[in-house]
């Protein structure tokens, strides 16, 4: 295929991140209009397929959505894969989790090429422009964090920062794009994206299941018999749950609107409270023989069959 990233780059479908990065460099060296100014032309427009091809396959999540025909070499989805793609792309699920604040780093490729000199100036010079490439990061928040919002001052490896506004509900894996924020431009063109990959750290109490808030709170055996008054957890505070009397271990109670509340939507999830029922350490001689009488005088059946 004449535009198939892998046969630009001169890859193979199995290759690594290093592997297309050592093409992708290697090429644009020998491509670049500015080093073969008697075929300016030609190179010029191989170069812009070189890079076009380098920035899909650089990118993990639109690499495999490329290789599973979703997407075509532009990066645009296929009719018949369109509906897998998008759906994808808005979960911002992506393999391989890392942890701290990572760059992976183009800007060295035309610093190569130009022995230090700035890709954007250069390019300048010769007319032609790139975008500039996309750069990845990865930030782990903590789970409150991702469930409320919050702003993150976070410093890059070559001293720069980037400030990041996280809105409400951002899940685990999703990808945040900040426009403008990647490796500088060639030539006259924008800047790059930066992409901010999300981790959301474990809760010790809490689980999400999509919008819905999963909490486990144990009572004991006299609030399940009797019922109570007891207070539980919620991402925005304690609350009052009544337990009524002769609650089973298991037992579901809803919270209405005590989950996730994600950006951009009016209602918010809910907080999904499974009560277990809990003995005491040590069973004391009056608790014994109140449940022996009680046995005694009563044959309940569990169902055990």
């Amino acid at each position: 295929m004449a535009d198939d990233p892998y046969a630009i780059l001169g890859v193979a479908k199995s290759a690594t991140e290093a592997d297309i990065r050592r093409a992708f460099r290697k090429l644009a060296k020998e491509l670049h209009p500015d080093l073969n100014p008697t075929n300016r032309v030609g190179t010029e427009e191989r170069f812009k397929k070189l890079s076009s091809a380098y920035e899909l396959l650089s990118d993990p999540q639109k690499r495999r959505a490329f290789d599973r025909g979703e997407i075509d070499s532009r990066g645009e989805p296929r009719r018949d894969g369109y509906r897998r793609y998008a759906g994808g792309a808005a979960r911002g699920a992506r393999a391989g989790a890392r942890t701290g604040f990572e760059e992976f780093d183009v800007g060295d490729v035309f610093s190569d090429i130009f022995g230090g000199t700035r890709s954007g100036r250069a390019g300048a010079r010769s007319g032609f422009s790139v975008k500039g490439p996309d750069v990845r990061y990865t930030l782990e928040i903590d789970f409150l964090e991702a469930a409320s919002g919050t702003k993150k001052r976070v410093t890059l490896p070559e001293g720069g920062v980037l400030d990041l506004s996280i809105p409400p509900g951002v899940s685990d894996a999703q990808v945040l794009r900040l426009k403008g924020k990647g490796a500088a431009g060639f030539g006259a063109a924008d800047r790059g994206d930066a992409l901010v990959e999300v981790r959301v750290r474990p809760h010790a109490q809490f689980q999400r299941s999509n919008d819905d808030i999963l909490l486990e709170v144990p009572i004991s055996i006299d609030e399940a018999v009797l019922g109570a008054k007891i207070e539980v957890p919620t991402i925005g505070g304690r609350v009052q749950l009544s337990i009524p009397k002769g609650t089973n271990s298991g037992r579901v109670f809803r919270l209405k609107g005590k989950g996730i509340k994600c950006a951009g939507r009016s209602e918010a999830g809910d907080q999904l409270v499974t009560v277990r029922i809990v003995l005491p350490d040590t069973i004391d001689d009056s608790l014994a023989y109140f449940f022996s009488e009680w046995r005694q005088k009563n044959g309940y059946d569990p169902g055990r069959g």
